[in-house]
């Protein structure tokens, strides 16, 4: 005889389902594909790609050197143009004959493709060494073709070590070039300049048969005297430790040393400029506010003559065309 099914009441119901939880089914979530993972990486490789290329100084177009005479060094790799350089005309420049006509030879010889000398113009500030070579170089443009113009490039004390770099732009190229850097000197234990003695003579490539270097600086050897000093006194060979800092300015072949000026001199200065610009003065008068001018300064130099006629034409009311 079968059995009768027994009757569950509510509160049994209740209990078993206290006692057994019902199961919720939880989901894992999907596993990746390989190929979108490769996707996605993919896909973040190129955005990098993109943004570094778009930083890197290589990314940037080869300068174009027909685009004007100057240009400036900028250490990440570009050459600016510079429309209008700020230079002094070659005749105002009065007590530095010499000089002007050594460099001038030397300049004409390399744009004439023969051979030539680095140049150091060293010696007393404000004589006109930065402005000879700028006054050199547009001198010897004036009657040149575009194609056979030579092409100014400053680079900053500060950038001596990416010259070799400079190099490299300026070593295929059809115009020739004056590298010029300004106001050069080494302190303490700065070893920038092996990268200038390197380019200079001594490295595997050297200076490109294109390329000449000018530098100016107040020091001979481009070193102070106590740094010389100091290499004596505490070096186990004074000699050889003298030697690796002074044979910089050996490499330069030709060293154009300049001297304080006479009172002449000066005064043919200021006599210059005052003529070139128009400015009208009573010569004894003129002689009398220029020394002057030059005792409160304490010295007597081109750089000296120059902002005595800055301040003359200003008070007289003369413009200065051209500066």
């Amino acid at each position: 005889m079968p059995k009768k099914a027994k009757k569950t009441t509510p509160r049994a119901a209740s209990r078993a389902t206290l006692r057994k939880p019902a199961k919720t089914a939880t989901k894992r979530p999907a596993k990746p594909s390989s190929d979108a993972t490769a996707e996605r990486i993919a896909n973040a490789l190129e955005a990098i790609a993109s943004h570094l290329s778009a930083a890197s100084p290589g990314a940037s177009r080869p300068p174009s050197f027909a685009a004007a005479d100057a240009f400036v060094w900028h250490p990440d790799g570009r050459l600016a143009p510079v429309p209008r350089v700020s230079r002094v005309d070659l005749g105002l420049l009065k007590g530095i004959d010499r000089m002007r006509d050594i460099l001038i030879e030397n300049t004409e010889r390399f744009a004439d493709g023969l051979p030539a000398n680095n140049a150091l113009l060293w010696g007393a500030r404000g004589m006109g060494k930065s402005s000879l070579v700028k006054a050199a170089h547009a001198n010897i443009n004036l009657e040149r073709k575009p194609a056979d113009k030579l092409k100014l490039i400053e680079i900053h004390r500060e950038d001596i070590e990416s010259l070799p770099g400079l190099m490299d732009q300026l070593r295929n190229s059809s115009f020739r070039f004056i590298v010029f850097c300004d106001d050069l000197s080494f302190d303490g234990n700065d070893a920038s300049y092996k990268s200038l003695k390197a380019v200079l003579e001594g490295g595997i490539e050297g200076r490109p048969d294109n390329v000449i270097l000018y530098a100016t600086s107040n020091r001979r050897h481009l070193l102070a005297r106590d740094m010389i000093e100091n290499e004596r006194s505490t070096a186990i060979n004074p000699g050889e430790a003298v030697e690796e800092k002074v044979s910089l300015s050996d490499r330069f072949g030709l060293w154009l040393g300049f001297h304080r000026c006479s009172q002449d001199e000066y005064l043919a200065m200021v006599r210059g400029y005052c003529a070139h610009f128009g400015i009208k003065m009573a010569d004894d008068e003129l002689e009398r506010e220029a020394l002057e001018w030059s005792t409160t300064r304490g010295s007597r130099s081109g750089r000296v003559a120059w902002q005595f006629t800055q301040e003359l034409a200003g008070r007289l009311g003369v413009r200065l065309a051209g500066n």
